[in-house]
This record gives structure tokens, C-alpha cells and sequence, in this order.
């Protein structure tokens, strides 16, 4: 145990203020005030996420994503579940994604804390900004603006997809051709051990304030529709910024936990954070997340990717005739 607790830290300590939240769920259910549902429907409710977060978690660590890529959309599309309090959730979802990996990259130094701090304004700013839509488009416009959320996430997850099929190769070590003044004022250059090529490796980002303001975009949408951004950080820092994959990946999981706990507040003062379903999909993260790192070194990715576009494709479907019937009336048959 005490080795667990000097390796990963925060690892015990998620799951230490897990068991917390369960044993405090717990006793708000004595009080009847809080007894919506009965004890073996909160129950089924809990280890059904439970068991949902953690095959999400699996599949999103193969697959190179955050979590609430997965789980908005599925719950929007699949369920009745209220659309904001959805949102909130996959919040939750996909800042633990990146909380799970925060530390260990931030003590190596994979993570670069100038790229980190300079992202992280507009990302936190943009979350905020796209909660606060969120909520203003439910209390406004209700049904129907739930039928436009639907209709729009439906949309981007044709573009995820696609994304998946056509990206180009990533680039493990981009060589920008030039440099602008603002990226190279502002000191966005670093240096970081690469274990593959036993050698430091040296990288200057560029085109910093186009990276602003797409990632003033990407927070955005993310605290709008309860993504996260893990789909969009990564392209964003590699191809745009000219920053090493490596890097580019270990920053996309601070700023994720950055911006998607940013985002949660708006949702949180607006009472759309139940603890009863929030609670397990934490748990679910942190378990899934050690099963999907694992299970990553015995099979082939490929096969989990062509999966997850099968899954982005047929979630995407669902929500398109959702928002569409919601919309126009229009029954489309589906399933």
C-alpha cells in the first residue's frame, strides 16, 4: 500500500475521496427528503454507470481520446436523460481523463508548464463561456433547444469520425519553417528527454495566436455540448503550434483537467451535478483508465479505432433523427 501511495498519489487519492462521496451518498439516503428513488434503483443507477464509465474509459485510452467524447453523445442520443445535466456529467468524465494523467506528466516534464499556462486562458475561458450558453439555451428555449444541441453534436461527431478515417500521419517531431515574432517573444520554446532517442529533443511552438484562438473554440465547444476537448487539443498543439506529438499529448491531458473543471462551475451553480451519477463515473475513469493502458500493450489499436468509428457513426445517426424529430416533427425510424 505504501509503495501504491509513493508511485501514484493521485491515484489514491481519487479513489480515497471516492469511497468518501459513496459513504456520504450513503448517508443522505437515510434522510427522506433525498429518497427520489429507492435504495435498489439508486443502486442499479450506480453500477450501471459504473460499469458504462469503465468500458468508456477502455475504449477512449486505445483510442487516443477523452471520455466525454464517448458518453454525451451516446446518453444524448440513447436516453432521456435532460440534456444539460448530461453535459455536466460528461464534464466530469472527461476532466478526470486528464486528471488520472496529470501528475506523471507533470513531474517528468513531458507536459511543458509554458505551453500549459499560455493554453489554458483561453481554454478555461472558452469552457466557461460555452457552459454558460449551454444553460442559457435550456432555460430559454427548452425542447427545442434541446433539439438543436442534438442536431449540432450529431453534426460534429460525423466530423470526429471522419477525422479518425481520413487524419493525416501525426507528426512526432515537426520542424516549423518559420518562426513569427509572437510565438518567439512570448518564449514558447522547450526542450524535453526523449527516451526513444536517448537525447534531448529541442522545440520551438509556433503561430501561438492562431493556437488562441482555436483553443478559445475548442473550450468552447467543449463545455458546450460536455465534451472535453482531447479530440481537438492534440491536432491543435501538433499541426497547428508545430509542438512534438509526445508533448502535444501529456499538455492535451493538463489542459483537459484545466478546462473541463472551469467549465463544471456554471453547471454546478446551476444544480445539474447529481452526485448519484457523477460519483461512479469518477470511479469508472480511474479503473478503465489503468485497464485501458494495460490492455493497450496486448492488442492492436486499429481494431478498437474501427470500432469507435463505427460507435461515432451510429451515435451520430441516432442524434441527427433525434434533433430532426424534435425540430421539425419529423419521426425518422431508427431504433
Amino acid at each position: 500500500m505504501r509503495s501504491l501511495i509513493r508511485q501514484a498519489p493521485e491515484l489514491f487519492g481519487l479513489i480515497s475521496l471516492t469511497v468518501l462521496a459513496y459513504l456520504i451518498m450513503l448517508l443522505f439516503n437515510q434522510l427522506e427528503a433525498t429518497k427520489v428513488l429507492t435504495p435498489t434503483g439508486m443502486w442499479f443507477i450506480v453500477v450501471a454507470s459504473f460499469l458504462f464509465s469503465t468500458f468508456i474509459a477502455i475504449v477512449a485510452v486505445i483510442a487516443g481520446i477523452g471520455g466525454g467524447v464517448l458518453f454525451t453523445p451516446v446518453m444524448l442520443a440513447f436516453t432521456s436523460i435532460d440534456t444539460v445535466l448530461v453535459r455536466a456529467t460528461g464534464l466530469v468524465v472527461a476532466m478526470f481523463s486528464g486528471l488520472i494523467s496529470t501528475g506523471p506528466f507533470m513531474r517528468t516534464g513531458l507536459a511543458d508548464v509554458k505551453i500549459v499556462f499560455f493554453c489554458s486562458v483561453p481554454i478555461v475561458i472558452g469552457g466557461m463561456t460555452g457552459a454558460f450558453a449551454a444553460i442559457k439555451l435550456a432555460q430559454t428555449m427548452g425542447a427545442t433547444g434541446d433539439a438543436i444541441v442534438r442536431l449540432l453534436l450529431g453534426s460534429i461527431l460525423v466530423f470526429i469520425a471522419f477525422m479518425f478515417i481520413f487524419g493525416g500521419a501525426k507528426t512526432e517531431y515537426p520542424q516549423p519553417k518559420k518562426i513569427d515574432s509572437f510565438s518567439k517573444k512570448i518564449g514558447l520554446a522547450s526542450a524535453y528527454w526523449e527516451e526513444s532517442l536517448q537525447k534531448i529533443v529541442r522545440f520551438q511552438a509556433v503561430r501561438a495566436h492562431l493556437g488562441f484562438l482555436l483553443f478559445f473554440a475548442v473550450g468552447f465547444t467543449g463545455g458546450f455540448f460536455g465534451l472535453g476537448g482531447g479530440w481537438a487539443v492534440v491536432p491543435v498543439l501538433n499541426l497547428i503550434m508545430a509542438v512534438p506529438l509526445k508533448v502535444s499529448a501529456a499538455c492535451s491531458g493538463v489542459l483537459l483537467a484545466m478546462g473541463n473543471a472551469a467549465a463544471i462551475w456554471p453547471y454546478i451553480t446551476y444544480g445539474s451535478l447529481i452526485p448519484v451519477l457523477a460519483v461512479p463515473w469518477m470511479l469508472g475513469q480511474v479503473i478503465g483508465g489503468l485497464l485501458g493502458a494495460f490492455i493497450l500493450v496486448k492488442i492492436r489499436a486499429g481494431f478498437v479505432r474501427k470500432v469507435l468509428i463505427a460507435i461515432l457513426f451510429l451515435t451520430s445517426a441516432k442524434l441527427i433523427s433525434r434533433g430532426i424529430e424534435g425540430l421539425f416533427g419529423i419521426d425518422i425510424p431508427f431504433f
